[in-house]
């Protein structure tokens, strides 16, 4: 499927990668529609970086994924849809778990359903490496069984299994991609490699949770490229495709990594409140992108040490952006 002059939606477009894959598909001259959250000051998130003459292409549509109607509205009349809106802090879901069920499971409930009703061509759920939990075997294909181990990813795995449902039950055209840990600029310091940066920047003292777990961290860049080459690939209705570098990194070689490019020699302190509950951290992920590879002609362009110099740039020249996010986790 050519993207040019379709009309596409993209929930969650305000968010991280969102913003991104917008911007990507301006470039692909397709006709973009955005879901934001409605918020009583106007705000649309990482797309206020935007350049007027980018966001005069963007039709704005605000409202709740939990709300049918708006999720209605916003899906009228569109040929693709891309579904990245969710709750994604893992912490706070152990704080307010009721949150992301509304969110990640009603709302992806309504999004079907509007598809269902409008004959959307195409839907791409957006899953998360984190509905595999811990690795039983490495690297972790898409047959590897799921673990919900934290409340955030047992709403993924269910918004998961009901995408699949439709498919299954409704012959509605859904792909699952499950990117793996995603990087890069505009990324909030909930994530630990902001959070890592942001703290190199301003000290050389680094307080972090655990070190040891890795991780398979693919730059934001790669992850929208499969993002649309998902949607521009044929014959692939009903699959579920991880978008991952296949390569791995632990917490503490990723501080040794930033070190290096900085600079700077960081001591690290390890911060207990930032410490997951062990049966609910995830040590091991690893991801298979082989079947990325074979059904979307997609692999990793960005090297861990380019993209972290991009993430170090970004994030050096927006210093305060970064400093309001305090106290988020």
């Amino acid at each position: 499927m050519d993207l040019k002059g379709k009309k596409v939606l993209v929930t969650g477009a305000a968010g991280f990668i969102g913003s991104h894959l917008t911007e990507e598909l301006i470039k692909k001259e397709a006709q973009v529609r955005v879901f934001v959250r409605y918020k009583s000051d106007g705000g649309i998130g990482n797309l206020e970086e935007f350049p007027e003459e980018i966001l005069e292409k963007i039709e704005i549509i605000r409202g709740d994924l939990k709300n049918s109607d708006s999720v209605n509205r916003a899906v009228e009349g569109t040929e693709v849809i891309f579904h990245l809106g969710a709750m994604i802090s893992i912490p706070y879901s152990y704080v307010d778990p009721r949150d992301f069920v509304e969110t990640n499971v009603i709302g992806t409930l309504n999004v079907l359903k509007a598809a269902q009703k409008n004959k959307v061509k195409k839907i791409i759920i957006t899953s998360t490496s984190e509905t595999y939990g811990t690795a039983i075997y490495s690297p972790i294909d898409e047959q590897h069984h799921m673990q919900a181990q934290s409340p955030y990813s047992a709403t993924k795995i269910s918004a998961d299994k009901l995408s699949e449902s439709f498919f299954r039950t409704y012959n509605l055209p859904i792909i699952i991609i499950r990117p793996f840990n995603t990087y890069g600029p505009r990324q909030s310091r909930r994530a630990v490699i902001p959070t890592i940066i942001y703290q190199a920047l301003n000290s050389d003292v680094i307080n972090l949770g655990s070190l040891s777990p890795k991780r398979d961290f693919t730059f934001v860049k790669d992850i929208v490229e499969g993002f649309i080459k998902t949607a521009e690939s044929e014959n692939i209705i009903g699959e579920t495709i991880n978008i991952c570098s296949d390569e791995t990194a632990s917490v503490k070689e990723i501080v040794k990594k930033v070190e290096k490019i900085m600079g700077e020699k960081l001591t690290i302190l390890r911060d207990e409140n930032k410490v997951r509950p062990e049966t609910s951290e995830v040590f091991l992920l690893i991801g298979n992108n082989e079947k990325a590879k074979k059904l979307l002609g997609w692999e990793p362009k960005t090297s861990l040490e380019d993209g972290l110099k991009e993430t170090i740039d970004y994030i050096k020249d927006n210093l305060n952006k970064y400093a309001s996010e305090r106290g988020n986790i």
